[in-house]
């Protein structure tokens, strides 16, 4: 099994600056918490951005669309560029328009935010569902009021606050009815963190009911999904030997770098649940991680399933930067 390095030193952190001119960052859990920002995380993208790294923001995050995103960006004092901006939200609405190539007499049912119907209506994708009100209810729902929409074909689920059981069972009569009819995530990651440290159901479990209902999965486009690395590649030319994705989750963030084909940093700020991973400098230390599937030392066995193991481990990001000599 691979190990991952541990970085600590200065001579680490120079190396590691020096290695990479690329930089894709994960961005809840790593650059912020909430509504606020991760100690250090500032000062280190301006540091990239003075030795002229390339960075590029790679979220999950369905509910809000890159315009809303920039102004959270905004808000919390971060340069950051549209065009550095790529969520599975656009990234889903891009997938819809380009490489499903939807119909314009064709429509979407949505699972989702507003910032998700923002990116759709952007790419030209009809949709219905999502915040209409007529679906956001929670009055019981009839199956006599819904007429199957011939119009529909594909339901496509995000993260929804507001879900109810409406929104489902209309999804659900859509997939169940039409068997052309795609079955598609945002993503499928299963939490989230929210402000204080403290974790709530992600997308995953969203479209869970459904997926439990119709008895196949959905075709996921977020992290760690290959389309939303061709998404990025669409609009940025790089080079995967040069570029490093930096997260804070092992099954979203760090398998995606795997999968593209580029170097990944694990920073340990959004991690809740005490779990193990091996490292270069020691056979296995006890670290925080969510959702990694390690809860034992069993679990890093040969016969165990396969671990997604990180190039490099660091407490924070802010680590990149504490060190004047950098």
């Amino acid at each position: 099994m691979s190990t991952a390095q541990r970085l600590s030193t200065a001579s680490d952190y120079e190396q590691l600056l020096d290695k990479y001119d690329t930089w894709l960052f994960d961005c809840d859990g790593v650059l912020w918490r909430g509504t606020h920002l991760i100690d250090g995380a500032l000062e280190v993208l301006q540091l990239l951005r003075s030795k002229k790294k390339s960075i590029i923001f790679v979220t999950n995050n369905a509910t809000l669309s890159r315009a809303s995103y920039k102004k959270k960006f905004d808000k919390l004092g971060i340069e950051a560029h549209i065009d550095e901006i790529f969520g599975s939200a656009y990234a889903s609405a891009v997938y819809l328009s380009t490489v499903v190539k939807l119909p314009k007499e064709k429509k979407v049912f949505v699972i989702g935010m507003a910032g998700l119907e923002e990116e759709l209506r952007n790419e030209g994708v009809n949709f219905i569902g999502g915040t209409d009100p007529a679906d956001n209810t929670l009055e019981p729902f009839s199956p006599s009021s819904y007429t199957l929409d011939s119009s529909v074909a594909a339901v496509l689920c995000g993260l929804d606050t507001a879900i109810n059981y409406t929104k489902l069972s209309k999804a659900f009569i859509q997939l169940n009815t039409d068997p052309s009819c795609l079955f598609l995530a945002t993503n499928e990651d299963s939490t989230y963190p929210a402000h204080g440290g403290v974790l709530l159901p992600g997308a995953g479990a969203i479209s869970a009911p459904l997926r439990f209902a119709l008895g196949r999965d959905p075709v996921s486009i977020g992290k760690p999904g290959k389309t939303m690395l061709d998404c990025i590649k669409a609009k940025h030319d790089f080079d995967p030997k040069r570029t490093i994705m930096v997260g804070d989750r092992l099954n979203t963030d760090i398998l995606f770098g795997k999968q593209g084909g580029v170097a990944t940093l694990l920073v340990l700020t959004g991690k809740k649940h005490l779990e193990l991973i091996p490292l270069s400098h020691s056979s296995l230390l006890t670290t925080f991680f969510m959702n990694a599937g390690i809860s034992h030392e069993s679990d890093l066995s040969p016969e165990a399933s396969p671990v997604v193991i990180p190039d490099f481990v660091t407490n924070s990001i802010g680590d990149l930067g504490q060190n004047k000599k950098l």
